[in-house]
């Protein structure tokens, strides 16, 4: 008699304020059994460049939310925010280690799931569309710059206060989708794990056959990939099947 496939568990630190990365996630799922994403939050509620908003990401607040995941026996536990976008990948890359050394369990971001995703699908030319400040957008294209990807063109929406994020319509985002999809880049990026971008991917795609990488389904294609489970449906971003 063959064993049953284990269920494959995924942790992941949310920021407090967000209202979009849960129940995206279990969207994107759909029916699926082979997976569960278990949850933990970390104090988030503001997005700029200031000591403030940077000390939310402390690795000692990181590290204790790690630990929680840590004893519900996950495969794979991520960061899912994008703060190392503009604290730079480095900061990431130790958070990751940091965690798994702590925990025993590997881990990574939503910042390294995107450089993983740009390495994957060899793309350098992004557009990037996030709910944040200019100033934010021009510290995430520096990053990017310095990991040889080029931004394009980008739009950000002007907000700070993460809790309004989540409260981006579709119909808010479709026009900036469209605009910079006309600059042709390897990819339109959906940039922030509390924006709702993943149900206009095959929309956008069709129209302009651009590809489409949103933050929540690029974090879980990653967590996804690290376990060896099964990648995600089309309809969420073709290039993450």
């Amino acid at each position: 008699m063959s064993t049953p496939t284990r269920t494959k568990r995924i942790g992941m630190i949310v920021p407090s304020s967000n209202t979009c990365l849960e129940p995206q996630t279990y969207r994107i799922l759909g029916g699926r059994d082979d997976v569960t994403i278990h949850f933990t939050r970390i104090p988030v509620t503001r997005i700029a460049l200031d000591d403030s908003s940077d000390n939310q990401f402390g690795r000692s607040v990181m590290r204790e939310a790690a630990q929680l995941l840590a004893t519900a026996d996950v495969d794979v536990i991520a960061w899912n925010g994008t703060s190392g976008s503009w604290l730079g990948v480095d900061h990431d890359r130790e958070l990751a280690a940091e965690i798994t050394a702590a925990t025993g369990v590997p881990a990574t971001t939503s910042t390294l799931a995107y450089l993983a995703a740009f390495a994957a699908f060899d793309l350098a030319r992004i557009a990037l569309l996030t709910p944040y400040t200019a100033d934010v957008n021009a510290a995430i294209a520096s990053c990017y710059a310095e990991n040889g990807i080029k931004v394009v063109a980008d739009q950000g929406l002007g907000l700070s206060d993460n809790e309004s994020f989540a409260r981006v319509t579709e119909d808010e985002l479709r026009p900036g989708s469209l605009e910079l999809a006309a600059a042709r880049p390897d990819a339109l990026v959906y940039l922030c794990t509390n924006l709702y971008g993943a149900g206009l991917a095959a929309e956008v795609e069709k129209r302009t056959d651009v590809p489409v990488l949103d933050s929540v389904a690029v974090t879980l294609w990653h967590c996804l990939r690290l376990t060896g489970a099964p990648l995600l449906a089309p309809t969420w971003g073709r290039l993450l099947g």
